[in-house]
Formats: structure tokens, sequence, C-alpha cells
């Protein structure tokens, strides 16, 4: 209750420490505020500030989180251009043309990026991350499997590697698609092309080949992959397309790795994504989802929008959504350019490498990955190390702050337990040099350790894709 002037508070109304909230305790919040339920009363803004800052404050340390693909550095004038825009909802074309515009022209430079046959008709569109961009492509390629003439009763698939995100999983449940995935086996870890190729058949969709496995960071062989169903298509008249996931790899390989050839060059990939809050370097969220040309996307799934006498085609799962991170993206386009982007990727994949080659000279380590394709590296105990494992080393880094996840893999290399370090801009070498340190101090007390700890007790950190 609200003190009278000149009455004295006691201890329940002091519960609060009047300097979050006014000097003059009257009419301002004597008690902590209910967790569950709305307040039966308007809190001063300053007070509601400062409870909600202090709780975040338990909150893990982003650019510590070695876990995350997600950007957690921006530079202060995109920060500033998103508070300006973060009103405007980008649903609404005849509202904001200007910010419908920049998400045109990124379309634009992501399709000449990729080499799409005509990046000027090139479709695409923004999203709220690689999530929705994926659920996309996987509607556009079922229609398209559709518009065939299946036999009735027909039940579509699409095949993939165990190693995709989880996305395709809730695509294949979200729209009842059978998921047909290829299995790791030995010291391959993502999927093999002859293989997803046998698992094709006239209802097969298509296949989603991975450029950057959120497993280990490495890329999957697209090029090899759609020479392989180039095969089956001369064996059996079988037409598979392609969607490349490249939620990372695709705002690193056209950068770093020119001569790959994984994107539009393929005749057979049909579309692609990426995360442009990932290595497209803009706070999350945003995505990206563009088509080769307008033919690999049914017509029937494009919304068209007038405003200021253009035509802007849309096609989304949400309606409403800011317009910030489309602006912050385009503003990253113009401010790096292809030689700012080379330079930030290259700094990072060589911080990855850099802190690869000194966790393996600590001896008891083994690498899967070296971070020489996605500035990621994944790494595991070596056979000898008995007295700890990766999830003991994962909850204690995080006693230091830092969030390194470890993760077993998945079918047929259950037995593998890893840890996974993500190199983001804005991890510097001298992060990575605290990182290194941090690790090999607490290398003498875990190789003093009887046993490991159980999986249960070893509270590993979250694995992020």
């Amino acid at each position: 209750m609200p003190l009278h002037k000149g009455s004295r508070p006691d201890e329940r109304q002091l519960s609060v420490n009047p300097f979050y909230g006014v000097a003059d305790p009257v009419g301002g919040m004597t008690e902590s505020p209910p967790k569950h339920r709305l307040p039966d009363a308007p809190t001063p803004p300053a007070t509601a500030y400062q409870l909600v800052h202090d709780e975040l404050m338990l909150d893990g340390n982003s650019r510590l989180n070695l876990a995350t693909f997600v950007t957690t550095w921006m530079e202060p004038e995109a920060g500033r251009l998103m508070a300006e825009c973060r009103d405007k909802n980008m649903i609404d074309k005849d509202e904001y043309p200007r910010t419908a515009e920049l998400e045109r022209r990124c379309v634009a430079m992501l399709a000449d990026l990729w080499h799409a046959p005509d990046p000027s008709g090139a479709v695409g569109c923004s999203t709220t991350g690689s999530s929705e961009a994926c659920m996309l492509a996987g509607m556009a390629l079922k229609r398209r499997w559709a518009a065939r003439g299946p036999k009735p009763g027909a039940r579509p698939n699409l095949v993939m590697g165990v190693n995709v995100q989880v996305c395709w999983d809730k695509f294949c449940t979200f729209w009842e698609v059978e998921p047909r995935q290829v299995p790791m086996e030995g010291d391959r870890f993502h999927l093999d092309p002859q293989a997803a190729a046998e698992l094709c058949d006239e209802n097969t969709i298509g296949v989603v080949g991975v450029l950057g496995s959120t497993f280990d960071g490495s890329y999957e062989p697209i090029a090899d992959l759609c020479a392989a169903l180039d095969a089956l298509q001369e064996r059996t008249g079988l037409d598979v397309p392609v969607h490349v996931d490249g939620a990372s790899g695709a705002m690193v390989a056209p950068f770093l790795d020119e001569d790959l050839v994984w994107d539009f060059r393929l005749p057979r990939v049909a579309s692609i994504n990426t995360s442009g809050h990932k290595y497209g370097l803009v706070y999350p969220g945003v995505g990206w989802a563009l088509w080769r040309d307008a033919a690999a996307l049914p017509e029937e799934l494009v919304f068209r929008v007038n405003y200021l006498g253009g035509d802007m085609p849309t096609f989304a799962l949400n309606f409403s959504r800011p317009g910030a991170q489309v602006v912050a993206q385009y503003y990253t386009f113009l401010r790096l350019g292809r030689e700012g982007f080379r330079a930030v990727q290259h700094s990072a994949r060589e911080v990855a490498r850099g802190i690869a080659d000194r966790v393996a000279g600590l001896g008891d380590f083994r690498l899967l990955t070296r971070g020489d394709e996605l500035p990621v590296f994944a790494f595991t105990t070596a056979p000898e190390v008995e007295s700890y494992d990766v999830f003991d080393v994962s909850r204690r880094l995080r006693e230091s702050g830092w969030l390194v996840p470890a993760y077993t893999f998945p079918p047929n290399r259950e037995d593998l337990s890893v840890l996974r370090v993500v190199c983001r801009n804005g991890f510097s070498t001298d992060l990575a040099d605290l990182f290194v340190d941090d690790l090999s101090r607490l290398l003498p007390e875990l190789r003093r350790q009887p046993h490991s700890l159980t999986r249960d007790k070893a509270a590993a950190t979250g694995f992020h894709h």
C-alpha cells in the first residue's frame, strides 16, 4: 500500500530498494511484484526497468557464447537504424515502401552473390530466420511434386542427411512428408551423395544439402550430390531438385571459397536459404529464401502486393514483423561490400583455425574439424583420456563464463560425444587467447578426477543450431 507522508516504511514495505523506484517511497512500489500474475497497479518505469535488468544479469554473456551461430555484435550505426525501424511492420508495403524496396534489393544482391541465372528475375523474400525459410522451400518442393500428378494416395518424401537442423524434421511433421535420412558412418558426419540418390523415388519432392553442418561446421558436397542425382535421372528418368540449406555457409563460401560450386551454378539447385542473423552479420532474427527463377516457386504460393505502381511478390508464413532486421541487413551489405565480407569471414576463420590448432596441441583432445570451412570446429577427448569427458569440460568452462555445447552425434554415431566452438564476428584473437587459457587451466583438475561424471550430472550447455 502507498505510504502517507510522514509515515515510516516497515521492512516488508522496503523489500524493494526505494533507490530503484523513487527517493520518497510515497506512491512508489514497496514490495516485490507478483511473478505469475499482472500487478494490481502500475510500476514506475525506472523500477520496472531495474527489476527486469537485474534478473537478466543472470543470463549468460552472449559474446562468450560459443554455442550459438547467431550474431552477437553489430556496429552502433546499425543499432541506431534498427531502433529507428523497430516500429515499422514489414507487411505494410504501402505504408513503408522504402523498407520494402530495401528488402527487394537484398534479394537481388543475394541472387547475384549465389549466381542466379538472372539475378533481376530471381524470386525471394526475407523471413524471421532460416527455419521459416526452410519451411517455405519445402512447401515449394511439395507443391511442385503435387503438380506432377502423383498416384492417388502417394506419400511425398524428402531425402536429407541425419545431421540436418531440426527445422527439417518439423517441416516433415507439419506438412506430412516422410523424412528419409542418410545416417552417419565412420568418419563421415554428413550426407553421402550416392546414398541419398538411392533413397529417392517417384515421390521424392527433393533432396536437402547442407552448406555448413551445425554438428561440426563441415560443408556437404553439393556438386557431388547434384552429379549423383543427374546420374539417377539418366538411369530412371527421375528429376529430383535440390535445396541448399545455407543457413551459415551461404554467407561464408561466396567470399572465402569462391571456386566451390554449390549454388545456382548447378542447374539442379532450385532454392537456397540463409540466415542473415548468422554469418550475414545481423542481430536476430532475419533469414532469406531464394529460388533460382519464377518457375521454381509455384505461382499459387506467391502473393503480390502493389505499392507505388510497383509489384512486390511476397511469400511468408507470418504476417506482422518488424522491418528493423531487413534494414540492418541492407546496411551491412552496403557497409561491407564483397571485400568487407571477405575480410570479416576470413578473420573469423583464422581465429577458428588458430584455436583448433591450440586445442589439438593440449594433447587431451582429438579434432573432428579444424574450422577451415565454416569458422567452426568440433573436438572430442582423446582415446586415452578416462578421467573426464566432453560434458565435464562444458560444465567447467561455464564456470568461467564460456558457453560451449557438449552433445552426442545422431545415428549411427551416437557413441561420439563432442564439443563445438563457433567463431563469429566480434570474437577476437584476444578473446580466443582467454578461452584457450581458461581451457588449459582447468585441465589439471579434470585429469585428477577419479572418473568422468555421468551425462545426467554433467549439465552440458544447450546445443543451439
